[in-house]
């Protein structure tokens, strides 16, 4: 067992506020390490976390980007505008537009060919399915001016606004739509001019939908900027306006200092959003613990997640994700297919440094397991969807255990069949093929589960419950 080191953890009421208890004397017995005295410094080596943020094409969709990209290469412009109009007339909706959502996202996996989401666009405007969707259009126009092409930028705003020049409450949201679009994709001239017309519109506008939907709009896009402290200033100003801020307003603020590093800061948001009458929940702890991931300050995360504890805030699977994403050991040992890692929670635990024992100690403590656990006399099942990589190895360890427990008690009905599902792959980077899927294969395998994969459902690991209880008991 890990001691918890550095600091001895105070036992806090659970009445008391987040705030409060930073306030309290004697809540830290030693002074802040050195990393709080210090301006933090990003992980470079950890910036990309293992996880998958772009949506998995369908085949078809990567069958058309491999086409495009051998055109593009080949520089025959009339073979990509063929495949173009070929892909949108024998695709379905949601593939033809899944398609151009992938090459729309700061986040594509074809960077490459981003070029052609105008031209993809205006095909599928002529299909007979097509609808007009302001997000789309607002991000096909951040892109197309983080990408400089004006011209077709100023045909596609044009012809939007032209549109819903009548309908002011419409025209404010697609602004809305704008400025959220162009936070995203950090282009910021058009972000700062559409910033500038949305202004004038909430100013102008009686309202108070438009006004509340405008700052909400104006306060995420600003954080997204890495302008938190103009953000703080919109808060403000709302109240001033006679419009109420909400709890998304200041989850926007702290999570725009939490990113920046400015922890202090963020804890200031922290005690502004509970003195507005919102309390520190679920959401708010996790973009507190992301935001001291990204900056490798493990103790800090270890001591919020006994603050969290302590104040009864209930840990989720984002919590896991957030948490476990930032711990270098697991990290490396998910991205080396050839590592043999610990099929045990004990054996993991000897090979982590000191915080990173204290964040899984955490961590298996919580009832997030038990939640994503189904367990009745015809089956017991545990799903696997939702988590990230990371994450979804300690549930396998801590799901092995409590299955020996819950098995070897007497107290549960033993489950006509036992199910892991994991996925097949359709919503990994690389469609098909599922590291998650392919990690509790690992685990099977060095474990000698009886666990099979499900030949009606290659996504599942199957097996009877008398034969799991020989196994593990």
């Amino acid at each position: 067992m890990v001691a918890h080191v550095r600091y001895h953890l105070t036992l806090l009421t659970l009445n008391a506020t987040w705030t409060e208890q930073r306030r309290r004397p004697g809540y830290h017995q030693k002074p802040p390490g050195p990393f709080l005295s210090q301006p933090p410094v990003p992980l470079k080596n950890l910036s990309s976390k293992w996880v998958f943020e772009c949506s998995a094409l369908s085949k078809q969709g990567q069958r058309f980007f491999s086409s495009l990209a051998t055109a593009t290469a080949a520089g025959d412009t009339s073979a990509t505008n063929r495949l173009i109009k070929k892909f949108v007339a024998a695709s379905p909706k949601s593939v033809a537009l899944d398609a151009l959502s992938n090459l729309l996202s700061p986040h594509s996996s074809y960077p490459h060919l981003s070029a052609f989401a105008f031209p993809l666009y205006l095909k599928i405007t002529e299909a007979r399915w097509f609808e007009w969707n302001p997000k789309l259009v607002a991000n096909l126009a951040a892109l197309l001016d983080k990408q400089g092409q004006y011209k077709e930028l100023a045909t596609l705003i044009s012809d939007s606004t032209s549109k819903l020049q009548l309908r002011g409450r419409d025209l404010a949201l697609f602004y809305c739509n704008l400025v959220e679009s162009h936070s995203k994709q950090n282009a910021v001239g058009g972000f700062g001019d559409y910033f500038a017309r949305l202004t004038r519109l909430v100013h102008n506008s009686n309202s108070v939908h438009v006004k509340r939907q405008g700052y909400k709009s104006m306060i995420s896009g600003l954080c997204e900027m890495g302008r938190p402290r103009e953000a703080e200033d919109l808060i403000e100003e709302m109240r001033g306006k006679g419009v109420k801020p909400s709890v998304f307003e200041f989850r926007c603020v702290l999570y725009g200092y939490g990113r920046l590093g400015l922890f202090e800061e963020m804890q200031s948001s922290v005690a502004q959003m509970e003195s507005s009458g919102f309390e520190v929940d679920t959401v708010c702890s996790n973009m507190i613990l992301s935001s001291y991931g990204s900056y490798n300050a493990l103790t800090e995360m270890g001591l919020f997640l006994q603050k969290m504890k302590d104040l009864g805030i209930p840990f989720s699977l984002r919590t896991f994700n957030s948490v476990l994403n930032s711990c270098p050991t697991i990290i490396s040992m998910m991205q080396n297919s050839n590592a043999a890692y610990p099929i045990s929670i004990q054996e993991l635990i000897k090979i982590l440094s000191e915080d990173e024992a204290m964040l899984v100690e955490a961590l298996v403590g919580s009832s997030v397991l038990k939640e994503t656990m189904k367990w009745n006399a015809l089956e017991a099942k545990l799903d696997l969807h939702g988590m990230h990589l990371c994450s979804a190895y300690l549930i396998m360890l801590m799901w092995i255990e409590e299955m020996r427990k819950r098995l070897n008690s007497g107290n549960y009905v033993i489950p006509a069949d036992v199910t892991v599902v994991c996925g097949s792959g359709k919503h990994s980077s690389i469609r098909g093929e599922s590291p998650v899927k392919q990690m509790v294969k690992e685990i099977m395998v060095r474990t000698r589960s009886p666990m099979r994969i499900d030949r009606k459902n290659i996504g599942c690991f199957i097996a009877k419950g008398s034969v799991v209880k020989e196994w593990l008991c």
